[in-house]
């Protein structure tokens, strides 16, 4: 899947653990690893807005778009008009 999941990178800079994290945001500390490590299918938004509380961030700044990201062994086409030129 090409969303990646920088929870980690917030945790770093909030000086953290995914402990702590898991209690302020109510979920055990194995789900937050899922979500944490990009195995999750899916997050409730309640989770996130959650997420974002205890981290004191924006809902972009744990999760981010990777065109072809290679752990999804699939590449970005581009889609483009037949006219399209560039």
């Amino acid at each position: 899947m090409p969303i990646t999941v920088d929870i980690d990178v917030m945790l770093a800079r909030r000086k953290m653990s995914v402990g702590e994290l898991a209690d302020r945001v109510g979920i055990t500390p194995a789900n937050l690893a899922v979500l944490k490590n990009g195995r999750a299918k899916a997050v409730r938004f309640a989770t996130l807005a959650a997420l974002c509380e205890a981290l004191e961030c924006q809902p972009g700044d744990l999760l981010r778009w990777e065109p072809g990201n290679p752990a999804d062994g699939t590449a970005h086409e581009e889609h483009r008009s037949p006219g399209h030129v560039g």
